[in-house]
């Protein structure tokens, strides 16, 4: 069968994406609005209603205007925004964060992707907190740079205009709007403290969890990750004795892979939890079309590399 699928805000840089990796697939109907259709109600709610699945990628009261016109229809909504993420009556779209969680996307009628600084440090925070190596108590600090794709066209425009700063933090405030997720599928009872960066680069993601041993060993947050992740499609756990060099954050792009790797100094009792994703990839456009062929019912795999 072929799938209807509409993604509400195709224009933007997550909905092109999505678009790109849909495109030449068979067993997808892509409805698409013309420019004048996008941002009128009447339109938008008769392509949300035709489809199957419905892909969000709006901004977060967009998002919310468009679940109000699908609910209580047959038509599936993926969202991207954040308006979602922590809502229970929604399934958040990380399906290797905990076993089981694939089938419950594939079986939800509303999923919430994940966010890009979210996947990083949830990847390598809950399978710890999973296996016991950290307790739901544990000060956590998250340390992250993205390309500035992250930010959206106004971001975008900045930086490719030469207007923006080689690099720039921000969010120091402690009131990010991914920190929501971070804690709750976390599973901490508080917010870590989270420090997020932007550098002169399109896309690509670092994210580092420093943590101390206290008693633990390098190859304890190892196996856990390990463990964690055996038969991924797309998480890779690298060998404890990889090279500790310079860790390059677009090396994931163009891919929906996530890489982790355990580096520190075992006789200073520090570690460093390290992932590496496509901020536009696993964080966001791959992550969708995971979830998006987990709802339909085919190898999540497809269409990705």
């Amino acid at each position: 069968m072929t799938a209807k699928v509409f993604i509400d805000g195709e224009a933007g840089t997550t909905g092109l994406q999505i678009a790109q990796r849909l495109d030449q697939r068979t067993d997808i109907a892509l409805i698409r609005l013309g420019d004048a259709e996008r941002k009128d109600p009447a339109a938008r709610k008769a392509a949300l209603l035709e489809a199957d699945i419905a892909i969000l990628c709006l901004p977060d009261a967009a998002s919310i205007e468009a679940y109000e016109m699908a609910r209580g229809t047959s038509t599936r909504l993926l969202d991207a925004s954040t308006a979602f993420r922590v809502n229970d009556d929604w399934v958040y779209g990380f399906a290797e964060m905990t076993a089981g969680q694939g089938d419950k996307i594939a079986n939800a009628q509303f999923v919430s992707n994940p966010g890009c600084y979210p996947t990083g440090a949830i990847s390598l925070l809950r399978p710890l907190r999973e296996a016991g190596v950290l307790a739901s108590s544990a000060q956590i600090s998250i340390n992250a740079v993205s390309g500035y794709t992250g930010g959206g066209k106004a971001l975008i425009a900045e930086y490719e205009g030469g207007e923006a700063p080689g690099t720039f933090v921000y969010g120091t405030g402690q009131a990010h709007k991914h920190l929501p997720e971070i804690t709750k599928y976390g599973m901490f009872d508080a917010s870590p403290i989270f420090v997020p960066s932007v550098g002169n680069y399109a896309q690509g993601m670092v994210v580092q969890v420093p943590i101390h041993l206290d008693g633990m060993s390098l190859a304890d947050l190892h196996v856990a990750l390990e463990q964690h992740y055996v038969g991924s499609d797309f998480v890779k756990v690298l060998p404890l004795d990889a090279e500790q060099g310079r860790i390059n954050a677009e090396a994931m792009n163009g891919s929906n892979n996530l890489q982790l790797q355990v580096c520190g100094n075992a006789d200073k009792g520090q570690a460093v939890l390290v992932a590496v994703l496509d901020n536009l990839g696993k964080g966001a456009s791959g992550a969708a079309v995971q979830n998006l062929n987990l709802m339909m019912g085919v190898d999540p795999t497809t269409g990705l590399v």
